[in-house]
């Protein structure tokens, strides 16, 4: 930040930079694209790690959050931690996972910072967030395969910038890497659910969360359901908001999990029954567990929800 203003992308272009410095530490690799594109494996042909997946977490924010893993006590100690004092620009300008990066048989929902320039999505017409004076864009992807020529031109093209100024990072939702990344969502995800309910934006000023590590697994669709499960049975979240107590009790008791129609399932079986149909399972569904509250101008705090024992038992083994 600088002058009281948010640079997102070129906060996530430093640690980016920063990242590929450190690539043999952190176990990932560097490489550049067919056309000029800079390219980061944090996961599929590498090792990866906690580590890398920690990186990739504050790039997504645009370096408006922090991320940390602690070992605490329970069945499920490894945790990664989140926090944000701008949560909105953090989560749901850049961390959320929300332009379709697709062409033919290559699939993929593009996360971070570069969101802001491309403005292609409803979102951005209600968070006015601009950076002018960007001199590059970074785009993390959930994947196994980098992007094609076609999706860095789309990219390029809707951000203004050459594939030289272009930055992607990408790594399997079953890799290590990727399971840190996306349950380091876990206050994103309370965040865009508070949007769905039409909770003010500005009245979020701060936020936190935390959600259990899984165990990878080399299959997908169980990599996914273990990870959604995470957050969904096993994330915690607490938010710092402005206005009335009615108003704070009101989101604590709307955005915890257990108030979706789907709720009670592992993630995995509830995407079969929906014959692999993401959007038709309950938007309602992807959110924390567990939810806190504070109403910073009354001094109340409320709480809804808990985590999910047995869930994550039956769903992370």
């Amino acid at each position: 930040m600088r002058d009281g203003h948010a640079y997102l992308n070129r906060s996530a272009q430093y640690l980016a930079d920063k990242m590929i410095e450190d690539a043999s530490r952190l176990g990932i690799n560097y490489s550049r694209g067919s056309i000029g594109e800079h390219v980061i494996d944090a996961g599929a042909n590498c090792r990866g790690g906690v580590d890398a997946g920690l990186r990739i977490i504050e790039i997504c924010m645009g370096g408006l959050g922090t991320a940390s893993a602690t070992l605490g006590i329970g069945k499920w100690p490894f945790i990664v931690n989140v926090r944000s004092s701008q949560p909105v620009l953090a989560c749901l300008a850049s961390q959320y996972a929300g332009w379709n990066l697709s062409h033919e048989k290559y699939f993929a929902m593009g996360s971070g910072p570069a969101r802001t320039l491309a403005r292609v999505e409803p979102l951005f017409e209600e968070i006015l967030y601009r950076e002018p004076d960007a001199e590059s864009a970074v785009v993390i992807l959930e994947t196994a395969t980098p992007p094609p020529q076609a999706i860095v031109e789309k990219v390029s093209k809707a951000t203004g910038f050459t594939p030289e100024k272009l930055t992607f990072i990408y790594a399997p939702t079953q890799s290590l890497t990727g399971a840190v990344q996306i349950v380091g969502r876990v206050l994103e995800v309370a965040m865009h659910k508070a949007h769905d309910l039409k909770f003010p934006l500005g009245d979020i000023v701060d936020g936190a969360g935390r959600a259990p590590i899984p165990a990878p697994h080399p299959d997908f669709l169980k990599a996914m359901g273990r990870t959604n499960d995470a957050i969904i049975y096993g994330g915690t979240v607490q938010l710092f908001v402005r206005g009335s107590s009615a108003a704070a009790r009101k989101l604590a008791e709307q955005l915890p999990s257990h108030t979706s129609r789907d709720h009670g399932q592992p993630f995995a079986d509830i995407f079969k029954k929906f014959k692999g149909d993401f959007y038709a399972i309950d938007p309602h569904l992807f959110s924390p567990a567990e939810v806190i509250v504070t109403a910073i101008e009354t001094g109340d705090t409320f709480r809804n929800g808990g985590v999910h024992e047995a869930m994550l038992e039956q769903s992370l083994g």
